[in-house]
């Protein structure tokens, strides 16, 4: 466990390359800002120049945005999601059903919220390894990929990563209390994102704090977090019938959380896998998953520096959140999707750029330019990688969605127009795209029953879509069959009929 000593270290009159400020030194000058400004600034311009405003909403992000458009009726919302990431998107999604608007929105917040991450740490490592340390978490394709994406994990990310670095902050220098406000608002936004993810994360910032017997820093982690989960937590007892039972429901949904090891599912989804559920097929190529072996080194190799240099704490910290962050992911649950372990990429980011400084710095003589050229050459290796795979699940992810444009577009030439339910595969984003209603009867959005469904039919359009055709559920029986370009769909015989010369 780090020492409570680490931070008030005296220092030294050589300081180790890469190493924080001695406390009470000047803060960093506008230079540094600066460069975490141009990281940010590049990280916003990259998602809207290779996953395009243009990218239709995913089966998730459709949920989210749901619960506040005007488009469409709201989706069936389940236990383990949160609200958070709805009121986000809220400013823009309630008056506006553009996606290229949404998507332009969200991209200029996600380099906001990087930009705020970072600064929090200003003061504990050179500018110039936090420019570094964002800039190598915003070239994953993972955070290019979801950053313009109405999801909850990259705001999970930067909270998580702007706790640690205020909490740090906060415990080096009691005399000030912008930190600790800092602390209660990043908890509080990983929070308001996904509760349980807050707790996992600040597991090891709670320990710190318990055992520095540190109350003021206990409040605000705790009162932060509470702020952020309180809407959670009262519609737990209001849908749900209370907490437990809403954990209970997440669980289930989640496939039972117990001993897993979903680390070979995690493997497999690094290839541009949205969601790896089942998880089978081949592991991604070397090039494709070399970085995820790498990353654990280059941690280990920042902590052995940072012992050395004594600055265990400011190291040590992040790294500890970063563990438990994954844990959850890695070991808890049955299947895997690469946004999952966002907050632990966000968390290792710093460590790892302070390692790379010091391997480039602190090698000398005829060593340097070798090691200069390794470093600079596995970096470019690697951002290109992450490149290509964030350019393939683009276009796949594009193609996805313009079916479910076509699908859509289909049922209206059917009559299927709102008001309008879908039930069946793909109905949530379809139903999205076409202005209908969604409703399952079965599966872990099971909103609606058999009898509900056939008395809909009687007042409004009511179709199953289905991949193929096959076995037909009971209340179906007797809707006529339509092929779709990308699939079928039954519609119930009390819709209107079809539009002439559609």
């Amino acid at each position: 466990m780090p020492r409570a000593s680490d931070a008030a270290a005296a220092p030294s009159r050589t300081r180790t390359p890469g190493a924080a400020p001695p406390p009470g030194s000047p803060p960093a000058p506008r230079t540094g800002e600066r460069r975490l400004l141009a990281v940010a600034g590049a990280f916003a311009l990259l998602q809207l120049v290779i996953v395009r405003p243009g990218l239709g909403l995913g089966w998730d992000e459709t949920v989210y945005v749901s619960q506040v458009s005007g488009h469409a009726p709201a989706a069936f919302f389940s236990a383990p999601r949160a609200r958070g990431i709805t009121l986000l998107v809220a400013p823009v999604a309630f008056w506006s059903s553009s996606t290229p608007l949404l998507r332009v929105y969200l991209a200029v917040l996600a380099g906001a919220g990087l930009y705020g991450a970072l600064r929090a740490w200003l003061g504990l490592f050179p500018p110039r390894v936090l420019a570094a340390g964002g800039a190598l978490f915003a070239t994953l394709w993972i955070t290019l990929f979801y950053g313009p994406q109405a999801m909850p994990n990259y705001w999970v990310a930067v909270g998580a990563l702007a706790a640690v670095g205020f909490f740090l902050r906060a415990r080096r220098d009691r005399t000030r209390r912008a930190p600790l406000w800092g602390l209660a608002a990043a908890a509080a936004l990983t929070a308001w994102m996904r509760p349980t993810d807050a707790v996992w994360t600040s597991l090891p910032l709670l320990a710190l704090a318990l055992r520095d017997r540190r109350p003021r820093l206990l409040l605000a982690l705790l009162g932060g977090m509470a702020a952020g989960a309180l809407e959670w937590v009262v519609e737990a007892y209001v849908r749900y019938g209370g907490l437990g039972a809403r954990l209970s429901a997440g669980s289930r949904i989640e496939g039972g959380l117990g001993l897993h090891n979903a680390v070979t599912d995690q493997l497999r989804s690094l290839g541009g896998r949205a969601l790896c559920r089942p998880c089978t097929g081949a592991v991604p190529s070397a090039p494709v998953i070399a970085w995820w072996f790498v990353l654990p080194l280059l941690a280990a190799a920042a902590l052995v520096i940072a012992v050395r240099a004594r600055r265990t704490t400011v190291t040590a910290l992040p790294l500890a959140c970063a563990v438990t962050a994954s844990v959850p992911y890695l070991f808890l649950i049955g299947y895997a999707a690469p946004r999952f372990l966002l907050p632990a990429y966000a968390l290792l980011a710093i460590p790892v750029a302070d390692a790379l400084w010091f391997l480039v710095t602190a090698a000398a003589g005829r060593w340097r330019p070798v090691v200069v050229t390794l470093v600079a050459v596995g970096l470019a290796a690697h951002v290109a990688v992450q490149l290509a795979v964030v350019d393939r699940a683009v276009s796949r992810t594009t193609t996805a969605h313009r079916s479910w444009v076509r699908s859509a577009t289909e049922l209206r030439h059917l009559g299927v127009s709102p008001p309008c339910l879908l039930t069946g595969g793909d109905s949530v984003p379809i139903a999205f795209q076409a202005g209908c209603a969604s409703a399952y009867t079965a599966g872990h959005d099971a909103g609606t029953t058999a009898g509900a469904l056939t008395r809909t039919a009687r007042r409004i359009p009511v179709a199953l879509l289905a991949a193929s055709p096959g076995h037909l559920p009971s209340y179906a029986h007797g809707w006529r069959l339509h092929r779709l370009s990308d699939g079928y769909a039954y519609v119930a015989p009390g819709a209107p009929r079809e539009r002439q010369g559609a």
